[in-house]
């Protein structure tokens, strides 16, 4: 269980479809103790300061733990040559479609691999693997986010990606993935022209950590009482820094952009 969210969260089921040679230069001598988020259980029960203070001790550790394993992850990638891109978005954003038509474009030109989050079936990574790329299903439960131990332990059963990208698609929520470092290059954050333009404002944690947003669905504007303008004033009152790239999968608005911004970013095979 998470204690930083709630949410139910214990071990993480694995399902792949695709075998492949794992060759990765992975060592697992790691300086750190890989007791980490899931069944962490330091017992706290001398915490002055009551129930509240054992809890908050809890809760640091379970961070401590996830943020230790994430710069492993980090680093592991950055000596790969891969760059991981962490897609949150509301449940609906439209993350996975985005995602299928991502790999169809970029996948002829770089290396790419998915991890996928979801809390039960594996219907998002079968339309990923649909598209030939490989993918590894980390199914939550009742958790509501990934965490870092679960994209270490994906890591081992994907293909190396020397120049490419590592998309991890986390659980569609706002709130409880903002806390969680995985181990990514940069979080990119899939916004619906379909959501109210003053999201940003109530879920400032998450806009707050993303390097871009794409304002989706974009081919709905006409149809809808969205203010773009007023959405854009909004991201930026909580992250200054963060781009934002209008984008539609169906009239193919932003993808060129979408796909030139992520190919700056790779790294030199």
């Amino acid at each position: 269980m998470c204690s930083i969210c709630g949410c139910g969260g214990g071990s993480t089921a694995r399902t792949h479809a695709h075998a492949h040679d794992h060759a990765h230069d992975h060592e697992h001598a790691h300086d750190h103790d890989h007791t980490h988020t899931h069944g962490h259980a330091h017992q706290h029960a001398h915490a002055p300061g009551g129930v509240g203070a054992r809890v908050l001790q809890l809760e640091q550790d379970i961070l401590h733990d996830n943020d230790t394993l994430a710069a492993h992850v980090r680093a592991h990638l950055a000596a790969a040559g891969t760059l991981a891109l962490n897609l949150v978005s509301s449940p609906g954003a439209g993350k996975t479609t985005l995602l299928v038509e991502t790999l169809k474009r970029l996948g002829a030109r770089h290396p790419v691999a998915v991890i996928e989050g979801d809390q039960h079936t594996s219907l998002d990574a079968d339309r990923i693997r649909a598209t030939g790329t490989a993918a590894v299903q980390l199914n939550t439960g009742k958790g509501c986010h990934l965490d870092a131990r679960g994209v270490h332990d994906a890591l081992h059963e994907l293909p190396p990606l020397p120049g490419g990208v590592l998309f991890i698609e986390n659980v569609g929520n706002l709130v409880c993935p903002a806390g969680f470092d995985l181990g990514e290059a940069a979080r990119v954050l899939v916004f619906s022209v379909t959501e109210g333009e003053d999201k940003p404002l109530k879920y400032a944690d998450m806009f707050a950590t993303a390097r871009l947003v794409l304002l989706s669905k974009c081919d709905l504007l006409p149809y809808l009482r969205f203010d773009v303008d007023r959405a854009r004033a909004c991201i930026a009152q909580v992250n200054p820094d963060a781009e934002v790239l209008p984008i539609s999968t169906t009239s193919g608005e932003g993808m060129d952009a979408w796909l030139a911004w992520i190919e700056a970013r790779c790294p030199p095979r």
